[in-house]
């Protein structure tokens, strides 16, 4: 077999893979950009760079961790490039006491204490966990989702947050600790009240 051959068979082999996790990349695009052309783009130019850089990936990592790291950067990227643009205010969430009366007693403790969780180390390493997450990422309120993904998936600081989107930091932490709350029932509910027992 020659060369050029065994390039053109490590290019195939590259674009299954990237094809098999661009509904993944997209899910987690349009979770954080709330904008499907933008997460479109950011997919996009994920996969340019992942095409480009392919030669220097050494397998340190698993492939998809290194794709997944080159889209958050790709994210972040749109984030910069669309601060400017004015964005539609997203409207309140209905329904956000609801959930603290359904998971708080009147005197601030939980009506039901979580279930033991599995070692959440080797929780993680299942990808069926990672779908179930996704699928819970992808049901939190737009606001919820969007600052929960910014502040624990791109890592981005507080204050950074609070000027992005408008909002006091007490509104910040409100919204994390919601989103907090939504993923931990969604994830008791879908995947450790079923895995654990």
């Amino acid at each position: 077999m020659n060369p050029e051959s065994q390039s053109a068979i490590d290019l195939s082999a590259l674009g299954r893979q990237i094809e098999a996790l661009r509904p993944t990349l997209l899910r987690l695009a349009r979770l954080q950009l709330r904008n499907p052309a933008w997460a479109e783009d950011a997919v996009s130019e994920t996969v340019l760079a992942v095409l480009q850089g392919a030669s220097g990936f050494r397998g340190g990592a698993q492939f998809k961790t290194w794709v997944v790291g080159i889209l958050k950067h790709k994210v972040l990227d749109q984030l910069r490039q669309r601060a400017r643009e004015p964005a539609v205010p997203e409207p309140a969430d209905a329904g956000e006491n609801e959930l603290d009366a359904r998971v708080y007693k009147h005197d601030g403790h939980f009506r039901e204490l979580p279930d033991r969780w599995a070692d959440p180390c080797n929780e993680l390493q299942r990808e069926q966990f990672f779908a179930v997450l996704e699928a819970c990422l992808e049901h939190l309120p737009n606001r919820q989702g969007r600052v929960f993904l910014m502040r624990e998936w791109l890592e981005i600081d507080s204050a950074a947050i609070c000027q992005e989107l408008g909002i006091a930091p007490t509104n910040l932490w409100i919204q994390l600790h919601r989103a907090r709350l939504r993923l931990r029932e969604c994830l008791q509910s879908n995947w450790f009240g079923t895995h654990a027992r």
